[in-house]
């Protein structure tokens, strides 16, 4: 059964969020990723495929290996998504602090 998968559900798993973490300063092999991991070598190829199909991840192969890194693109769209929550949220810590100034003053 092939279920449709987005990156909010691929980067819901803490895992997958320690792999993207992972490869976004070097591109790996699925070997040197799963050595990061206390859990099996296929538990970690699941995560692989996950974020794969999710475009998070892509592969490139040299030789018998295959390499994968970060695609920023995708990432970037993520960010754009969270950006005016982030930005909702900055206003309202803002806000409280500026009251919280205002009560210490007093």
């Amino acid at each position: 059964m092939n279920l449709r998968r987005d990156v909010f559900q691929a980067i819901a798993d803490p895992t997958r969020r320690a792999i993207l973490l992972l490869v976004a300063s070097q591109t790996m092999t699925a070997g040197a990723i799963a050595a990061n991991f206390d859990t099996a070598r296929p538990t970690v190829s699941k995560h692989l495929q996950i974020l794969t199909e999710c475009e998070l991840l892509q592969q490139e192969q040299n030789g018998r290996e295959i390499f994968y890194h970060i695609n920023a693109a995708k990432m970037k769209e993520v960010s754009d998504f969270i950006e005016p929550f982030r930005q909702m949220w900055d206003d309202r810590f803002n806000k409280l602090e500026a009251i919280m100034k205002k009560q210490k003053t007093k």
